[in-house]
């Protein structure tokens, strides 16, 4: 335990505190309006592009953009506090990173610089968009003699609250642990070598706000998004499927993060996420990371997932 945080921030700790967005281009704008629509999220038009919201939260969690015959992650935006600007600057001139333009159509505040595998990685000034505790989680059973029975034409509209994390592709799980972990402060929540690892951030965060999955190169492999119960999750999940999304895989329970489930592949073979009761890692405590056997990387329990769920369907880059 670090007993000299201030304000909820980890003591003598450069990092980043959020994911502030993400940034993909997909081949169709209208047919991702209608999935990431009916997942719950506000689907907003500015110019060209579609951004993502959580209904009732501000902050903007995504920018899609229209592009070729394949799905394409462009970006990643992580956000810093005001008084770590300059010192970030100097932090990353210090790594020897590679500084970039901002990619085509995006903001260039803040510092670009070529993350792992090339992807572009943006560090800007913004509001911190991940919790400072954990969130609420909500189970809900019906008293003796009464029914908990809800009918299909009465069942709630499930609403994401929040981005929870995001998962890349990477062609060197540890190698990508070492530069995120030099780059952007993140620390190491768990791993199973060689195919996967958890990041957290040092100012509080979910169990990982970054996810590296194993692949031959780089792309986007899933978003999550924070619901509060388990009924949100199984219900989210069935919607989706109704309507003709899949294959899909849960509902379950992971055991790294031990968040409930259900995984929504869309029109690109990449998936959302609905998550309930993930970890959570205050800024004051130093988690106890470990390299775990490949039996409890995923699931604690669930079906099993079908076959292609860990492939990357993004084309390597040119």
């Amino acid at each position: 335990m670090n007993q000299n945080s201030p304000s909820g921030r980890r003591a003598n700790s450069l990092g980043v505190h959020s994911i502030d967005h993400f940034a993909v281009e997909v081949p169709d704008l209208e047919a991702a309006r209608k999935f990431y629509t009916l997942f719950g999220l506000d689907v907003r038009e500015r110019d060209d592009t579609l951004e993502l919201y959580a209904v009732g939260n501000p902050h903007r969690w995504a920018v899609l953009s229209q592009g070729g015959d394949a799905k394409r992650l462009r970006y990643l935006s992580f956000g810093i506090y005001p008084d770590e600007a300059d010192a970030f600057a100097a932090h990353l001139d210090g790594c020897g990173v590679t500084r970039i333009k901002a990619p085509e159509g995006a903001e260039a505040d803040g510092i670009w610089f070529a993350g792992f595998d090339g992807l572009p990685i943006n560090v800007r000034v913004a509001d911190k968009a991940t919790p400072s505790e954990k969130s609420h989680f909500t189970f809900v059973s019906a008293a003796p003699g009464q029914s908990g029975a809800i009918p299909n034409s009465k069942a709630p509209k499930v609403h994401p609250r929040r981005l929870s994390h995001f998962a890349i592709f990477a062609t060197d799980v540890n190698a990508a642990i070492d530069f995120y972990e030099k780059t952007l402060g993140l620390r190491l929540s768990d791993k199973s070598e060689p195919a996967v690892a958890f990041l957290h951030g040092p100012h509080g965060s979910d169990h990982h706000l970054l996810a590296l999955v194993l692949s031959d190169r780089r792309g986007m492999h899933h978003n999550s998004w924070d619901v509060g119960s388990v009924m949100e999750v199984g219900l989210g999940g069935a919607t989706m499927a109704r309507a003709g999304y899949g294959p899909n895989w849960g509902v379950g329970q992971h055991v790294l993060g031990a968040n409930y489930f259900y995984y929504v592949r869309d029109p690109w073979g990449s998936f959302s996420e609905y998550s309930a009761d993930i970890d959570f890692i205050p800024h004051d405590v130093d988690w106890p990371a470990a390299n775990h056997a490949p039996e409890d990387s995923m699931f604690l329990w669930g079906p099993d997932p079908f076959p292609e769920f860990i492939q990357n369907t993004e084309p390597a880059e040119a």
